[in-house]
């Protein structure tokens, strides 16, 4: 099972990395450094695919996936970087408070203690 799901996001990134590549080099979208802000999308999946959905999951998917569409649109002219990176630390505080809820459980490292 891991073994698929590892493939299939394997796939869907290649996809979207190729796909995004081909756009810009085609003018049809401004030019975008695709494998930063998708290494950065990398790392919230990541965080996920590799540990489960906890609490740590949660906040390290959430920041990283917000971090890569702020990325995206920092590039495409849409927001500034004065902007983006306060949006971050609120972003951060919002995931650490909604962490807090009952319904999303601890991480596994935790409960073995």
């Amino acid at each position: 099972m891991q073994q698929e799901r590892t493939s299939l996001v394997l796939g869907v990134l290649l996809i979207a990395v190729g796909g995004g590549w081909l756009l810009g080099s085609l003018g049809f979208i401004p030019t975008v450094d695709w494998a930063w802000s998708l290494g950065l999308a990398v790392v919230g999946v990541l965080a996920i695919v590799l540990s489960g959905f906890d609490k740590v999951s949660f906040v390290i998917a959430g920041f990283f996936g917000l971090a890569s569409v702020l990325s995206v649109m920092r590039q495409m002219g849409v927001v500034r970087v004065e902007v983006e990176i306060p949006v971050l630390v609120l972003a951060s505080g919002v995931f650490l408070i909604a962490a807090r809820s009952e319904a999303i459980p601890l991480p596994r490292w935790i409960l073995k203690g």
